[in-house]
């Protein structure tokens, strides 16, 4: 399987002006642990993710005046629609991360989980049993 099988399409995208408490209530609202930051006069493409969030929080900053562009990460490693799962699950275990976003000739066309890696291999599992059985 390859990561196009198993990336969101619909992406979260916020400003990097966006308040902290702000993105988290999008991300909340779509039931998503991250949003791409878009910045093009900026810093381009970037995530924020619930960590980002928590770590601010956690050492008592306001998500009312801390602004995304602040706590978003830069350094990137951006996957491929073609990468394998495989390729696409090495890359978060090497990176420490568990979202993705995977671009198609330099445009964000999706984003890819952990829980989405999971469970598009639970389905082909599941599927490669009922074939066996």
């Amino acid at each position: 399987m390859q990561v196009r099988d198993g990336m969101s399409t619909e992406v979260l995208t916020v400003g990097p002006d966006h308040t902290l408490r702000d993105a988290s209530r999008a991300m909340a609202a779509r039931r998503v642990g991250a949003a791409v930051v878009n910045d093009p006069d900026g810093e381009g493409v970037g995530i924020l993710t619930e960590r980002d969030v928590l770590v601010s929080v956690g050492t008592g900053q306001d998500p009312d005046t801390e602004r995304v562009r602040n706590h978003r990460t830069d350094d990137l490693v951006f996957a491929a629609p073609s990468w394998t799962l495989e390729q696409a699950a090495e890359a978060m275990l090497r990176g420490g991360f568990r979202h993705l976003v995977v671009l198609d000739a330099g445009d964000v066309v999706g984003i890819l989980s952990v829980r989405d890696i999971a469970r598009c291999w639970l389905h082909q599992r599941s599927t490669d049993d009922e074939l066996v059985g």
